[in-house]
């Protein structure tokens, strides 16, 4: 099922006096931010919306600076936060999902054999990787590439691959 908040980034430290915030973007297109107008942050159990007022790019982070935040005093109070976006500020991504829509499908494989769900995507560079839980044992870990992720379907939470030999013990 998807997500209709999706996590963007996070807030690290703050940036001079004038409550800037450096944060961590968590998208392969951190120019994304340039078109927010607002992000959502979690503050005591409640999503708080910001207003972007600009973006600066610093060493594969962004500096940013929210409406309303004009001390380093109150920029403090956002470290460590998440940023949220409303998955329609995005648009849908070239794949059709996007990786968190990915956590918690099922797995099975192309013959039915259940295998678990996906707990985590991590990349490695030159393809993502599924970690998959089973109910019981251990993690297993499929590549993403075509000879093994044969459909990724997010209405059904669903995802159909092929078991290479020497993927699972």
């Amino acid at each position: 099922m998807k997500q209709q908040t999706l996590q963007v980034g996070q807030v690290v430290n703050t940036h001079g006096l004038r409550g800037e915030v450096k944060v961590v973007p968590w998208t392969d297109t951190p120019d994304v931010f340039e078109d927010l107008e607002t992000v959502y942050i979690d503050i005591k159990k409640e999503k708080k919306a910001f207003a972007l007022q600009h973006i600066k790019y610093q060493k594969g982070n962004l500096i940013v600076k929210f409406a309303g935040i004009d001390h380093i005093d109150e920029a403090e109070t956002l470290k460590n936060h998440t940023l949220y976006v409303d998955r329609e500020q995005l648009g849908e991504p070239e794949e059709g999902y996007y990786i968190c829509d990915l956590l918690g499908c099922a797995v099975e494989t192309d013959t039915g054999d259940y295998l678990g769900k996906v707990v985590e995507v991590f990349p490695t560079g030159s393809n993502d990787v599924y970690v998959v839980r089973p109910e019981k044992g251990k993690d297993i870990l499929l590549p993403v590439i075509d000879e093994v992720v044969l459909r990724v379907d997010i209405e059904e939470g669903k995802i159909v691959v092929h078991l290479l030999e020497g993927l699972v013990e």
